[in-house]
C-alpha cells in the first residue's frame, strides 16, 4: 500500500513538474508564404530561439502577401490575433491606433545602430523593428552613360534634376532604346509612394502636411508639387518612360533585354542586374530636384498584437531576432539591406567591395520614411490614383486638388486620427 501511495505521490509530481515546465506557444503570422528561401531562414531563426529558452515556443503561420493585411483586419474585427505580427512598416500607425499592436519591450540597444528605415515608430514609441530595410536606386550601365557623355552620379553627388532631365534626353537621341527610363509602372500599390512619393518629396511636396497630419491642402497640390506633376507629366508626354499599361514582364527583364537604358529599382532586383552586367552595372543614387536627394525606406517588420496574453515572450522573440548574425542571414539569403554596419560587413553582398555595398550608403543618406501617421493606407490609394491619372493626361492642378481635398476629408473625418 506504502509503495502504491509513493508511486502515485511520485507520477503527480512528475507530471506537476512536466506541466510547471512546459513551454508556452506562441503565435506568429508572417507575410511571406510561397517564398521557399525565407521560410527557410524563418524557420531556422524560430528553431534556434526555442532552443534557446525553455518558457516560450513560437508556431509560425504563414500568409500570402497580398492577403496578409485582410487576414490581420478581420483578426482583429473577430478577437484572434497572433501574439507576434509581421507588419509593413507604413501600415504600422493605422495598425497601433486602431489597438491591434502593443508597444515594444524591447532594449533600445538592440537597435541602437540599425538604420533609421527598420524602426518603426509611432507617438514616440516603437511599436516594430524589421530585419531589413529596401532601398530604390537608378539602375544603369556605365558603358552607355559613358558612350552619351554622361557622368556617373555618386552619393556625395547625385544629378540635379536638369542634368537627370538632360541624361534622359541625349539616351532618347541615341536611338537605342525604346525609353530610356523605366520607372516600373507595371507594378502598383504601395510601389507608387514608397518609390514615387519621393521624387515629390525632392521637389518640396509631400502627400500630407507631417507638421501635424491635419491636411494635405498646400502640400500634395501647393506650388512645388505642382511643379513635381508637370515634370512627372512630361515624362510620359515626351516618351521618356513607359505608360500604365507597361506589361509586368517588360518590367522584368526590359533593363536586361535593352529595351530600356536606366531603371528606377530596387535591391532586392540588384543581383540578377549584377550577373547581367558584372562591372557593367552601377547603381546609382536619386536625383536632387531641390531639397535634396531622396528614397523610400521602412519595409516589412516585427511586432506584438496588442491582444497577446503572452507579450514578454513576443518581445523575448523580437529581441532575439535582432542579433547580427540573423540580419546577415536574411541579407544572404533575399538581398534586402542588412540594418547595421555590422551585419553589412559580414554579408555576401553589402560589405565593403560588395556588389551592392552602394544600397546601405543610399539608405543612411536618402532614406525618407513615408507619412507616418494611421490614415497612411487611405493617402497611400489616393496619392496612387493621382499619379497614374498624370501620367493618363489629366491636369495637373485639378488632379492634385482632388486628392488633397480627398486626403484632408479622411482625415477630418477621423478627427485628425485622435482617440
Amino acid at each position: 500500500m506504502k509503495k502504491l501511495i509513493f508511486g502515485g505521490m511520485m507520477m503527480a509530481s512528475l507530471m506537476a513538474s512536466t506541466v510547471a515546465y512546459a513551454a508556452t506557444d506562441l503565435t506568429m503570422w508572417y507575410h511571406g508564404a510561397g517564398n521557399d528561401v525565407e521560410k527557410k531562414i524563418v524557420m531556422g531563426l524560430i528553431e534556434d530561439f526555442n532552443k534557446s529558452q525553455a518558457d516560450f515556443a513560437v508556431k509560425l503561420e504563414q500568409f500570402p502577401q497580398a492577403a496578409y493585411n485582410d487576414s490581420v483586419t478581420a483578426a482583429a474585427v473577430a478577437g484572434k490575433l497572433p501574439d507576434i505580427l509581421d507588419v509593413d512598416g507604413p501600415v504600422m500607425p493605422s495598425w497601433a491606433w486602431a489597438g491591434y499592436m502593443a508597444p515594444l519591450t524591447v532594449d533600445p540597444a538592440a537597435y541602437a545602430k540599425f538604420l533609421p528605415g527598420p524602426i518603426g515608430k509611432y507617438n514616440g514609441k516603437v511599436y516594430s523593428v524589421g530585419l531589413w530595410d529596401a532601398a530604390v536606386a537608378l539602375v544603369g550601365r556605365k558603358s552607355v552613360l559613358e558612350a552619351n557623355g554622361i557622368r556617373i552620379p555618386t552619393v556625395d553627388k547625385p544629378w540635379t534634376g536638369e542634368e537627370f532631365d538632360a541624361a534622359l534626353l541625349k539616351i532618347q537621341a541615341s536611338g537605342k532604346f525604346e525609353y530610356p527610363f523605366d520607372l516600373g509602372m507595371a507594378w502598383k500599390g504601395e510601389w507608387y509612394p514608397y518609390a514615387f512619393s519621393p521624387f515629390l518629396q525632392s521637389f518640396g511636396g509631400d502627400i500630407v502636411n507631417r507638421d501635424g497630419y491635419k491636411t494635405a491642402d498646400g502640400t500634395l497640390n501647393g506650388a512645388e508639387a505642382v511643379k513635381f506633376g508637370k515634370w512627372w507629366q512630361s515624362l510620359f508626354t515626351r516618351k521618356l518612360v513607359p505608360g500604365t499599361s507597361q506589361s509586368p514582364a517588360d518590367r522584368d527583364t526590359g533593363l536586361a533585354s535593352g529595351k530600356y537604358a536606366l531603371s528606377w529599382n530596387g535591391n532586392w532586383a540588384a543581383l540578377g542586374m549584377v550577373d547581367k552586367f558584372k562591372d557593367d552595372v552601377v547603381f546609382m543614387p536619386a536625383p536632387d530636384f531641390g531639397k535634396g536627394p531622396k528614397i523610400g525606406a521602412a519595409s516589412w517588420q516585427f511586432g506584438v498584437s496588442a491582444a497577446s496574453k503572452h507579450q514578454d515572450g513576443a518581445n523575448k522573440f523580437i529581441q532575439f531576432a535582432l542579433q547580427d548574425k540573423y540580419l546577415t542571414q536574411f541579407s544572404d539569403g533575399i538581398g534586402l539591406i542588412p540594418p547595421t554596419p555590422e551585419s553589412a560587413a559580414a554579408s555576401n553582398n553589402y560589405k565593403a567591395g560588395g556588389p551592392m555595398e552602394v544600397f546601405f550608403g543610399l539608405s543612411k543618406a536618402q532614406a525618407t520614411l513615408r507619412p507616418v501617421y494611421p490614415g497612411y493606407p487611405v493617402a497611400a490609394k489616393v496619392f496612387e490614383k493621382a499619379l497614374s491619372d498624370l501620367a493618363n493626361g489629366s491636369e495637373v492642378q485639378a488632379t492634385l486638388d482632388a486628392a488633397a481635398d480627398e486626403i484632408t476629408k479622411d482625415i477630418e473625418k477621423n478627427k485628425n486620427y485622435t482617440k
